[in-house]
C-alpha cells in the first residue's frame, strides 16, 4: 500500500457577520511575563482558551506550587466521570465516614454516619470548600481517600499534568502535594467538558439540610460568579503556604475561558488581577469556526475493508481562537490523511489531521479519528467488489 500522503488544501475565505467579534492567538503569539501588565501581584498564573487550549498569557505558568483548595477541582473532575460512566448517580447516598468528618479548615459539617446525596456533596465542595466533603465522595467512589488520591494522580497523567502531584483530596497542607497553573487550566478544562458542573460552581448562595433543624447556608467563596459578568466558576483556595489562589471561568458570546492565579496577596487583588485577565482576553479575542459538528471533512479509501471509504467528519465544532481585526483571507487550512488505509480500522483510530494557517503559518491543528469501525472485508464481498468494477456494475 502506498505511505505516502494525500493533503488536500482548502483555501477558504471567513467571515465573521454570523459569528462575535472578537479572536485568537497562536502559541506562538502567547503573552509571557513582561509582555502585558496581567497578574502582576501573582506567583504564577495563565489565561487561557478553554475551547481550543490555546494559551493566551502566562507567567511562571510552570512553578509547581501549593494548589491549596484548587485540589478539589480533580476531585469533581473523577466525581463527574464516575457520574457518566454510572459507577455513581446524584441521587446516591453517601454516609459520612468518622475520618471525612475530621478534617478540619473548610467544612460543611458533616457528622459521622451524617447522609448526604452526591448533589448535596457536589454543592458542598464546589460553594463551600468543604473538606470533608470531599473526603466523604472519594470514599464513596474509590474506597478510602488513599484509592482516590492514587485515581488523582493516574488521571492526572493521562492529562498530561506534569508539573502535579496530589496527596490528599482536598488541597489540606501535606508535604510534596503540588501542582501548576498550568495543570490546572488543564484540568479545569477537562472539568468545563461537564456543563453541568457549572450548576455548582457558578451558583451564588444555596442550603444545605434545608427543612431540617441544622440548615446550612452556602455562600460560594469565588465572589467573581457574582460580580463578574459570565463568571460561574470553578475554585478558589487559600493556605497560609499557598497564599490566595484562583482557578476561574467565564464566558461571553461563545467565548469561554480559563484564568488560573497562585499565590496571590489577598482576595480582593485575587478577583481584580483574574477580572482584568478576562477583560484583556475579551477584548482581543473570540472563537472563528472552522467546521461545523457533522459537517464532512474529507474521506479515505480502504483496502480490504467492509467499506471501501471512510468518511471523516467534525465530531464537535472545530474552533481556532484569533485576534479581533484578522485579515479573513489569512485564514486557511489543509487536511492531512494517507491516500490509503488497509483494514483493519479501529473506532478512534488516528487516520490524519486538520491544519489551520494564519496566512502560511500554522497556528493549530486538529488530531482526526475514525468514527467507526472498518473489519476486513469477507471473500465474498471482496469477489462482489471485483466482479463490479469489471462489468462496470454499480
Amino acid at each position: 500500500m502506498s505511505k505516502r500522503l494525500l493533503i488536500w488544501s482548502f483555501a477558504i475565505l471567513l467571515t465573521f457577520s454570523a459569528w462575535p467579534a472578537g479572536m485568537f492567538a497562536a502559541p506562538a503569539e502567547t503573552h509571557e511575563e513582561g509582555d502585558a501588565l496581567l497578574a502582576e501581584n501573582a506567583n504564577s498564573a495563565i489565561l487561557m482558551d478553554a475551547d481550543t487550549g490555546t494559551i493566551i498569557y502566562e507567567k511562571k505558568s510552570h512553578e509547581k506550587l501549593p494548589p491549596a483548595s484548587i485540589t478539589k477541582i480533580m476531585t469533581m473532575l473523577l466525581t463527574m466521570e464516575a457520574i457518566e460512566k454510572g459507577i455513581l448517580k446524584l441521587t446516591d447516598k453517601v454516609t459520612t465516614s468518622e475520618y471525612a468528618a475530621s478534617m478540619g479548615g473548610s467544612q460543611i459539617f458533616l457528622e459521622p454516619g451524617e447522609q448526604m446525596t452526591v448533589d448535596e456533596l457536589l454543592k458542598g465542595i464546589a460553594m463551600a470548600s468543604g473538606n470533608d466533603a470531599s473526603v466523604a465522595i472519594a470514599e464513596k467512589i474509590a474506597g478510602s481517600e488513599k484509592a482516590f488520591v492514587r485515581l488523582m494522580n493516574e488521571r492526572a497523567a493521562e492529562l498530561g499534568m506534569k508539573d502535579t502531584q496530589f496527596k490528599n483530596c482536598n488541597g489540606l497542607p501535606v508535604e510534596n502535594h503540588y501542582s501548576s497553573a498550568h495543570d490546572i487550566a488543564i484540568m479545569s478544562r477537562e472539568l468545563l467538558k461537564y456543563p453541568e458542573v457549572t450548576k455548582y460552581t457558578g451558583a451564588y448562595q444555596d442550603y444545605l439540610r434545608q427543612n431540617t433543624q441544622k440548615p446550612f447556608w452556602l455562600v460560594n467563596t469565588n465572589k467573581l460568579v457574582r460580580f463578574y459578568s459570565g463568571a460561574d466558576g470553578l475554585k478558589t483556595g487559600y493556605t497560609s503556604e499557598a497564599r490566595f489562589c484562583l482557578a476561574a471561568t467565564a464566558q461571553r458570546d461563545g467565548l469561554r475561558l480559563i484564568a488560573v492565579v497562585l499565590g496571590e496577596p489577598n482576595t480582593k487583588t485575587r478577583n481584580s488581577e483574574v477580572s482584568a485577565m478576562f477583560d484583556y482576553a475579551f477584548s482581543q479575542y473570540a472563537l472563528l469556526p472552522i467546521y461545523k459538528a457533522g459537517e464532512a471533512i474529507g474521506q479515505v479509501k480502504i483496502q480490504k475493508g467492509q467499506s471501501s471509504l471512510l468518511e471523516l467528519s467534525a465530531a464537535r465544532q472545530l474552533n481556532v481562537l484569533v485576534n479581533k481585526g484578522v485579515s479573513p483571507g489569512s485564514i486557511t487550512h489543509k487536511l492531512e490523511v494517507p491516500e490509503k488505509l488497509a483494514a483493519p480500522i479501529k473506532k478512534g483510530q488516528s487516520i490524519g489531521k486538520l491544519i489551520v494557517y494564519q496566512d502560511d503559518k500554522a497556528i493549530t491543528e486538529f488530531q482526526l479519528q475514525s468514527p467507526t469501525d472498518i473489519d476486513k472485508a469477507g471473500w465474498w464481498t471482496m469477489f462482489k467488489r471485483s466482479a463490479s468494477h469489471l462489468f462496470f456494475v454499480d
